[in-house]
């Protein structure tokens, strides 16, 4: 009797598609995990919330897909939460840490609210995340430490809070950051002079602080800069020649502070209350 073994190629064929078989099961059972831990911190967000006066989380519920929650954007692909937009509705409450959870958010905007509490040290684990817009608001605490972890950040807009504390030099390795705005917080200490490495910086906003020290000669090597803004506050010193290196500088607001020192022709000095100032 003649036995009929499977051929080589056979053998080859079956491994193959039992590798693919097994990947696939793991990457729908990954996708599908990845979805319910979306959900999960979403709805410990809106735990985090003591009042929704426009009724804005009723929609989140198992009613709905997350992804057609209000405020909620999801990407095509994996149906993973990529953008968190509450702007604007009277919230009142606090961020919840279970925000960090959200593997795949982009953005963040919180702003024009009442939240209050700590910014949670856990954004730090958001490493696709480009913008964090959570202003006007009445967070404290300080500037979280593990946001220098998202490295793809582009905005950082904690304006009118009542943030305090230091400016982390740990923050001048997000190369990619194109605005910083900081105004009317309770930030002390010097501007660090690692801030001279963010190269994308066009904005660089900190008046009505509590900032003191000098301006550090590397800001000068902040070529992409338009605005700079540091009025009200304690810092003194001279305004260092090199920001005549800053051809794209525009708008430099520092009255309140004690600096001295001459400025570039194309650079205009603004009270730190006019409109233009206002924007940053």
């Amino acid at each position: 009797m003649k036995l009929h073994l499977p051929s080589f190629y056979t053998l080859v064929f079956a491994q193959v598609f039992l590798f693919f078989f097994i990947n696939l099961q793991w990457l729908q059972a990954n996708a599908s995990s990845g979805k319910a831990t979306d959900q999960l911190a979403l709805l410990k967000i809106k735990q985090g919330m003591i009042s929704d006066p426009h009724g804005i989380f009723r929609s989140w519920n198992d009613s709905l897909h997350f992804c057609n929650w209000t405020g909620i954007t999801c990407g095509r692909r994996h149906q993973r939460v990529t953008s968190l937009v509450l702007e604007g509705q009277n919230l009142f409450g606090s961020i919840s840490p279970y925000i960090g959870n959200l593997s795949f958010l982009m953005l963040i905007n919180l702003q024009n609210n009442s939240l209050t509490g700590e910014i949670p040290q856990e954004v730090g684990n958001l490493f696709r995340l480009q913008e964090f817009l959570v202003n006007n608001n009445s967070l404290h605490g300080t500037i979280p430490l593990k946001l220098t972890e998202c490295s793809q950040l582009k905005t950082i807009d904690f304006r009118r809070n009542n943030i305090a504390g230091k400016i982390p030099a740990e923050l001048g390795s997000l190369t990619k950051l194109e605005i910083f705005a900081f105004r009317n917080n309770n930030l002390t200490g010097e501007i660090p002079p690692s801030l001279g490495n963010l190269s994308s910086l066009t904005v660089f906003s900190a008046s009505f602080n509590d900032l003191e020290g000098n301006i550090p000669n590397e800001m000068g090597r902040l070529t992409n800069l338009n605005i700079f803004t540091i009025a009200a506050n304690r810092i003194s010193g001279i305004i260092p020649p090199s920001f005549f290196n800053i051809t794209s500088l525009t708008l430099l607001s520092a009255l309140g502070s004690q600096l001295s020192g001459s400025l570039p022709d194309n650079v205009g000095l603004v009270d730190p209350t006019s409109s233009k100032e206002h924007r940053f």
